[in-house]
């Protein structure tokens, strides 16, 4: 929602009037220096982006995202998230060769409009599952797949498997080296980031979700995941961003390694040449998709932290996680699983995407009624979405409910907050600065203490 000119010259004002003086944090309460870049704007903020996938996986055509509506992002918001990682497909953007769905960019900046009105950040994503329609999925279209007559033999219990077929394999191939493919897959994020630059809820673009490869003969998976990551995926992405920079010179490129990553592989890819780079692993575990309960003395998340910040910690560039959670988030030791992993991922990340907003089954994050599912509301807690200074200490303790965040003010534009349930229930302190509303303003030099806990 926007705020009138008169909200905004009150805010300058207050402002103004804030004391001077604060006391710098003592040098014993400053954590270490982050080995992982923090993400920011424009201004210099810290951002923190926390939020779901919002997609529309069974509708097509003419029908195509008729199942994303203005309550996604009405309830996200009422949540407290401000970010959504917005699925599209190019075999709806071009359906055929050349010809680009008019139809289908409308209703992306339809949702787009809707994501503007609740303040919502959104990364669209360029999504593909078993590359594409040709093999009974979503994402790349029939007439940029190439099999060169290999097999593919379904696996209804285990579409995941599915990736090593040959046929697909060999397709992933072909779109990484054919000089047409790569010009097609060019022009086709040419027209979404021409069309899309500018808009401001658009943040940045995912610009292909679990990309896989071809493995050789004698490889083992995590070799093969290196090689393709190294030698295919790297040139791909300074391709795309090359094609996306040339109509858009702002937004953040989210890049993904292949899923391997998943099981405590570290990426092989190389730099990415722009300087607005975010990696986007995703975090799930083989076991627990084929529906085991989480196992905290396995070690998996510890691994694939390790994993994980290898590859910013060398090219000096943000995560944001793009997907996580179980698809069975019932289990016994599910709740343990949700604190865990949001504790990591608030160790080394920028922010997260969950798995993913809507009303049902399955993955859902919500019921039909749009409550919560078992252990999904851990998701929902305070944080800061933008840190205006240098963050001396940010802490959620969820036994306790509190939220603590203490930062060092730096510039002229205000610190937001975010309260789960529209900000119902919550305290909210400050000393050093003052808060309006969900902003916190502070002159700069100040040291400011946020304190959220429950009445």
């Amino acid at each position: 929602m926007r705020r009138s000119l008169a909200v905004l010259v009150g805010l300058l004002l207050l402002l103004l009037l804030l004391p001077t003086g604060g006391a710098p944090a003592s040098a014993d309460t400053r954590p270490a220096p982050r080995a992982v870049p923090r993400l920011t704007d424009d201004h210099g903020r810290v951002l923190t982006l926390r939020g779901w996938n919002v997609e529309d996986k069974a509708n097509r055509g003419e029908q195509a995202l008729s199942a994303v509506t203005e309550r996604h992002f009405r309830d996200l918001r009422a949540q407290g998230f401000g970010f959504a990682r917005l699925l599209v497909f190019w075999d709806d953007l071009e359906p055929v060769r050349g010809r680009y769905s008019e139809r289908y960019l409308d209703r992306i900046e339809r949702v787009l409009d809707w994501a503007r009105e609740y303040r919502v950040r959104v990364v669209i994503d360029a999504h593909q599952d078993v590359f594409g329609p040709a093999f009974g999925h979503r994402g790349i279209p029939e007439w940029a797949t190439r099999t060169d007559g290999l097999p593919f033999t379904p696996h209804p219990d285990d579409w995941f498997a599915e990736y090593f077929e040959p046929a697909v394999q060999r397709a992933f191939t072909h779109l990484y080296e054919d000089a047409d493919l790569r010009r097609a897959q060019a022009g086709m994020w040419r027209v979404l980031a021409e069309r899309f630059e500018g808009h401001p809820a658009v943040f940045g673009y995912d610009l292909v979700n679990e990309p896989m490869g071809e493995l050789r003969e004698g490889e083992d998976l995590a070799t093969a995941a290196r090689r393709i990551e190294r030698e295919q995926l790297t040139p791909m992405y300074n391709r795309l961003a090359d094609a996306v920079r040339s109509v858009d010179d702002d937004s953040w490129l989210f890049v993904e390694p292949t899923p391997v990553v998943g099981e405590g592989v570290p990426t092989g890819l190389g730099r990415i040449h722009d300087p607005k780079v975010v990696y986007a692993p995703h975090f799930y575990n083989a076991a627990m998709e084929a529906g085991a309960d989480y196992d905290p003395a396995a070690g998996w998340i510890e691994s694939y932290e390790a994993a994980v910040t290898e590859y910013p910690r060398r090219y000096g560039v943000p995560v944001v996680v793009g997907e996580w959670g179980p698809l069975n988030s019932s289990l016994p030791n599910m709740g343990r699983f949700h604190r865990d992993a949001l504790a990591s991922m608030g160790r080394y990340g920028s922010g997260w995407a969950g798995y993913v907003w809507c009303y049902g089954g399955g993955y859902c994050a919500l019921d039909e009624s749009g409550r919560f599912r078992t252990n999904k509301e851990l998701t929902a807690a305070p944080y800061a979405p933008a840190v205006a200074g240098v963050v001396r200490e940010e802490r959620w303790d969820p036994e306790r409910e509190v939220y603590r965040l203490v930062y060092e003010a730096r510039g002229s534009r205000p610190t937001e907050l975010s309260l789960p349930g529209t900000g119902r229930g919550w305290r909210v302190t400050v000393s050093g600065g003052v808060r309006i509303g969900d902003l916190v303003l502070a002159r700069p030099g100040e040291r400011v203490d946020v304190l959220v806990n429950r009445r």
